[in-house]
């Protein structure tokens, strides 16, 4: 029997979203994280900083330099990259393994001080982020849907916020792509057998706050 559209089946006989066969980086990162609830800090704000890197790229570029980026930025460990100076700019605009793009650098580490101000206030990153997951679909995503979707009121909001709290490189679309790579939504498509677990995960998922 046909597939729907936007899956594909491995040799193996598993079945994935379309894009986790493109490349030999994506299965893993579609299998195992994309998706997945995540409720630790340092992993939250690594991905929203790297899609803020990722901005006008691939995300394929993004993962490849991902080895890269965690050694220049100290693990993406908030108070660390919080205390990064003008030495440590210019350490990264030479650093060929990563984005050499000088506002997203000032970004992160900008971003890192506003997260440090925002885990302070409400205890932890997760117990901010989560709130802002929108509920649940009744039914799996099918692909004409994922393919509209980039732009959600739960994302405008979060983008919004982020904003307010002096956040930089974290549009709507930007935010979308974190709920999504977070596990606040479940966009694998219906019948992804990583969607089917994920799906559980997020079932018995405690909610941090």
């Amino acid at each position: 029997m046909p597939l729907p559209d936007g899956l594909q089946r491995d040799d193996d006989g598993t079945t994935r979203c379309g894009w986790g066969h493109s490349h030999p980086l994506y299965r893993p990162y579609h299998d195992t994280e994309w998706g997945f609830p995540v409720d630790d800090d340092v992993r939250l704000f690594e991905k929203i900083c790297l899609e803020g890197f990722q901005s006008g790229l691939s995300w394929l570029t993004i993962l490849k330099k991902r080895p890269a980026f965690r050694a220049a930025f100290a693990g993406f460990d908030i108070d660390a990259v919080a205390a990064f100076g003008e030495a440590d700019v210019a350490r990264l605009l030479g650093d060929a393994g990563i984005v050499r793009h000088r506002g997203k650098i000032l970004a992160t580490i900008n971003n890192a001080q506003r997260a440090r101000e925002l885990r302070d206030e409400h205890g932890s990153l997760a117990a901010w982020f989560w709130r802002y997951e929108p509920a649940r679909r009744p039914e799996p995503i099918d692909w004409p849907t994922l393919r509209s979707l980039g732009r959600t009121p739960e994302s405008l909001a979060l983008s919004k916020d982020l904003k307010k709290r002096g956040w930089r490189f974290v549009g709507p679309t930007t935010a979308y792509a974190f709920m999504q790579a977070m596990g606040l939504v479940n966009d694998h498509i219906a019948g992804c057998d990583a969607g089917v677990r994920a799906e559980q995960q997020a079932t018995a998922f405690v909610r941090p706050g």
